[in-house]
């Protein structure tokens, strides 16, 4: 784990990082304490917190190499790229198509301290930094210009990001600025955190995980509906099953064990543009 003797002076550790956190979650070294306080805080209200991260980081890599292997991509977008850890996106799809281009985002300090060099591994793997909430500035960046051909299909991923955001825009209009600008044959992954409306424990334990999320030190970790996050595919054809479970989306093998309550709290679907 870092300490706080390690932190270089433009990283605030007084406010937990998204990145660090979801490194918290998953085991990982590179956070402070204030990012693992906020882990302690979530596995308070759902013991098997970590569930969260797996599932989505497990999602993450099956979409990848579906869309590697099924679709003909070579162009990714790599939205909230994250602090680097085991089968990043680059390294998924370039096992399967070794000159596929990956351009990922991330405007964390810390991501762009410990992960732009562990993430340009190769000439076809480019990091920029920019806000993914921003995306009318983010698609005109020069770098993702110089690197993505928009006259040929895109796979947009947006894993485990838009539940962070919390500003007045609605989610679907940002997604829509960002469907917009890809040409037809692009796929669009997204997988949030999830509402089931059960009208029991499932519900009760998405809202209490939310509420330790917000009013944590990170400040953010928004849990939505299926229609909200069905909204946030408008126009697209939907990969069957479409929005589901992440453990649920074409999962590597039978299912043998019965599902936790935080698996059934995160949900993913792949939409493409026709």
């Amino acid at each position: 784990m870092t300490t706080d003797h390690d932190v270089p002076v433009y990283i605030d550790t007084t406010k937990a990082s998204i990145a660090r956190v979801y490194d918290a979650f998953l085991g990982g070294k590179d956070n402070y304490e204030i990012d693992r306080e906020v882990f302690r805080r979530v596995k308070q209200v759902a013991p098997e917190a970590a569930t969260l991260a797996f599932d989505n980081r497990q999602f993450l890599i099956r979409v990848s190499r579906f869309v590697a292997a099924q679709t003909g991509i070579r162009q990714y977008l790599d939205c909230g790229s994250g602090l680097p850890t085991a089968e990043n996106t680059h390294q998924v799809v370039q096992r399967l198509e070794p000159d596929a281009t990956v351009v990922y985002v991330d405007n964390d300090p810390v991501v762009l301290a410990h992960g732009r060099a562990l993430l340009e591994e190769n000439e076809f793997t480019h990091f920029i930094a920019e806000d993914i909430f921003e995306p009318e500035r983010l698609l005109q960046n020069e770098t993702l210009q110089r690197h993505l051909d928009f006259s040929e299909p895109i796979a947009l991923f947006q894993l485990g990001t838009i539940h962070h955001y919390d500003g007045e825009r609605p989610p679907a209009d940002i997604m829509q600025t960002y469907i917009d600008a890809l040409p037809k044959g692009s796929v669009v992954a997204i997988s949030h955190f999830y509402d089931p409306e059960d009208g029991g424990e499932l519900s009760k334990l998405a809202r209490r995980m939310e509420d330790v999320f917000v009013h944590s030190p990170m400040g953010s970790g928004v849990f939505r509906t299926q229609a909200q996050i069905e909204a946030m595919f408008p126009g697209l054809e939907m990969v069957e099953p479409g929005v589901t479970l992440c453990a649920e989306w074409w999962p590597d093998g039978p299912q043998l064990k019965e599902l936790d309550a935080v698996s059934k709290c995160i949900a993913g679907g792949v939409g493409v543009k026709r």
